[in-house]
C-alpha cells in the first residue's frame, strides 16, 4: 500500500476544518480541490463565484487555465460522493455542543429558485422562482434547515425537476412535487438523528393537504402557515377563511381580549413586542380537534398583513388556561424561527455563490451546493472558536430564553466587506458566522487560491 501524500495546507483555520473530510477523498488532487474550492467560496470577491472567479482568473480568457481546469475536474469528473461529504458535515455540526440539534429547535422546510438561461442545464425550466417573485427560466432547490435561537444551518438540499423536463411529465416515475421532496428531506433529517420540536414551513406547504397528511400519518409535529384567505367548507353562517375565523374571537380591546391571549416576544437586540394569539375555529380545525388553527398578530382589531400569522398545527392544546397561554407562546416561537431560512438564503447566495455555478450536470450542481454548505458550516466553526456560545438542550440558558418566547429579528443593513450575515441583529451569540470575516480570512487574501492564474490573467 502506498503512503498517502500530504496535501498543501489551506490557509488559517480552514485547514483544521478541511482535515476532517480528508478520509472521504481518495487522492491528493481531491483533497487539494476541496480546500481550494472552499477557499474560493470564502474569499470576498467583486464578481460572481464561478469557477474562474473561485480560481481568481479572468472570466473568459482564464477559463482554460490549469487552475480553473483543476477545479472543473474536481467538481464535475472526480470520483467523490457529495452525499457522504454532506453526511460528514452534518455529523460535525451534531457533535459540537454549540451547534448540536436538540428537541427545542425546528426543522424549516422551504424552496428557493434562481434564474438560469437555456435548458441544457439539469432541472432548469420555466417555473415559479421565489427569489424574483414570478415565473421565469431557472432552477429550484427544496431545502431543509435546522434552527433555534442560537444558530441555524442547512441540512439537505435537493433540486426540483419540473414535469416539463421529464419524458412522461407528471406521470413519469421520477417526478416528485416539492411537498413530496420536502417529506423525503424530513425523513432524511430523522435518519441523521436530528431532533426538533416541529417542522415549520410557509403557506405553500401549509396549504398542501398531501404534505400535512403525510406529516400527520408519520406523527411528525408541525407548525405551518396558511394563506389568510384560504377558503374551506363550512356552514353558511360560519367563517370560511382564517381571517374570518380570527374576526370571531371576541376582541374588544386589551382589557376585554375575548379569546385572545397576550404573548410577549423577546428579540435578539433586546427589545420586546406584545403579540396576541388565540385558537380559532374553522371548518374541521379547532382547539379540540386533531388540527388546530392558531392566529397570532400584533393587532387583533386590524390584523395587519405583515404582522399576522395564521398557523396550522397538530401540537395538542393543553387543558388548563395557563398552560394554553404557554402553548400559544410556544407555537408562535416555533414559527418565528422560520425567519432564519430567509437569512440563510441571503448568506449562501449573496456571499458564498450558491447560484453562481456554471456547470450543467445534476451531479455537479449537487456537489456545488454541498460545498457551499460546507463553507457555511466552516464559518460557524470559525465563529465558535473565537466566541463560544451556550449549547441549547433543555435546561440551558438558550432553552430558558426559548421558553420566554425569544425570537430572531433583523435591523437596518450594515455595509462591511466580507460580512456574511448582513442585516442580522447584533448581540451575544448571534448567528452571524462572518461578523469578523475580514480578519478571519486576511491570511487567505494575502495568499490567493491560484497564484499562477493571476499572472496568466
Amino acid at each position: 500500500m502506498t503512503t498517502r501524500r500530504s496535501c498543501p495546507p489551506a490557509p488559517g483555520p480552514l485547514e483544521d476544518y478541511a482535515q476532517r473530510f480528508d478520509v472521504l477523498f481518495s487522492s491528493l488532487a481531491q483533497r487539494r480541490g476541496f480546500r481550494d474550492y472552499l477557499q474560493g467560496l470564502l474569499l470576498p470577491r467583486d464578481r460572481n463565484k464561478t469557477l474562474t472567479g473561485l480560481a481568481g482568473a479572468e472570466p473568459i480568457t482564464g477559463a482554460q487555465h490549469r487552475e480553473v481546469q483543476r477545479l472543473q475536474w474536481f467538481l464535475t469528473e472526480s470520483a467523490w460522493d457529495h452525499e457522504v461529504v454532506n453526511e460528514r458535515r452534518v455529523q460535525l455540526l451534531c457533535q459540537d455542543p454549540a451547534t448540536a440539534p436538540h428537541d427545542g429547535g425546528v426543522l424549516v422546510i422551504d424552496d428557493t429558485g434562481d434564474r438560469k438561461d437555456g435548458t441544457a442545464t439539469a432541472h432548469v425550466a420555466r417555473q415559479y422562482l421565489g427569489s424574483v417573485g414570478k415565473i421565469d427560466n431557472g432552477i429550484v432547490a427544496v431545502t431543509s434547515l435546522w434552527a433555534d435561537e442560537r444558530c441555524y444551518w442547512p441540512v439537505h438540499a435537493v433540486p426540483y425537476t419540473p414535469a416539463s423536463r421529464l419524458a412522461k411529465g407528471k406521470g413519469d416515475a421520477g417526478f416528485r412535487t416539492k411537498p413530496q421532496l420536502a417529506v423525503e428531506l424530513i425523513q432524511a433529517a430523522q435518519q441523521a438523528g436530528i431532533g426538533f420540536r416541529a417542522v415549520v414551513a410557509d403557506c405553500f406547504y401549509g396549504d398542501n393537504p398531501g404534505f400535512t397528511e403525510a406529516l400527520g400519518a408519520a406523527t411528525i409535529p408541525f407548525v405551518l402557515a396558511l394563506k389568510a384567505r384560504k377558503g374551506t367548507w363550512a356552514p353558511a353562517e360560519a367563517a370560511h377563511t382564517p381571517v374570518e375565523a380570527a374576526g370571531e374571537l371576541g376582541w374588544q380591546g386589551p382589557r376585554k381580549p375575548g379569546q385572545w391571549r397576550r404573548i410577549r416576544r423577546r428579540f435578539r437586540d433586546g427589545h420586546t413586542e406584545t403579540w396576541w394569539a388565540a385558537d380559532a375555529q374553522l371548518g374541521g380545525w379547532g382547539p379540540g380537534r386533531r388540527l388546530r388553527l392558531v392566529v397570532a398578530t400584533t393587532d387583533p382589531a386590524r390584523l395587519p398583513v405583515h404582522s399576522s400569522w395564521y398557523l396550522l398545527t397538530n401540537l395538542p392544546r393543553p387543558a388548563s388556561r395557563r398552560a394554553q397561554q404557554a402553548n400559544l407562546a410556544e407555537v408562535v416561537r416555533l414559527y418565528g424561527l422560520r425567519n432564519w431560512v430567509e437569512q440563510g438564503y441571503k448568506q449562501v447566495k449573496g456571499e458564498l455563490g450558491w447560484a453562481d455555478f456554471q456547470v450543467r450536470s445534476d451531479r455537479a450542481i449537487r456537489r456545488h451546493w454541498t460545498l457551499v454548505c460546507c463553507a457555511f458550516s466552516f464559518c460557524w466553526q470559525a465563529l465558535l472558536a473565537e466566541q463560544p456560545i451556550q449549547p441549547g438542550p433543555p435546561g440551558s440558558p438558550a432553552a430558558a430564553s426559548a421558553a420566554r418566547g425569544a425570537q430572531p429579528t433583523g435591523r437596518p443593513r450594515r455595509t462591511s466587506q466580507g460580512l456574511l450575515a448582513d442585516g442580522a441583529a447584533g448581540g451575544a451569540g448571534l448567528a452571524d458566522p462572518m461578523e469578523r470575516a475580514t480578519a478571519l480570512l486576511a491570511v487567505m487574501v494575502a495568499s490567493p487560491a491560484a497564484p499562477a492564474v493571476a499572472r496568466a490573467a
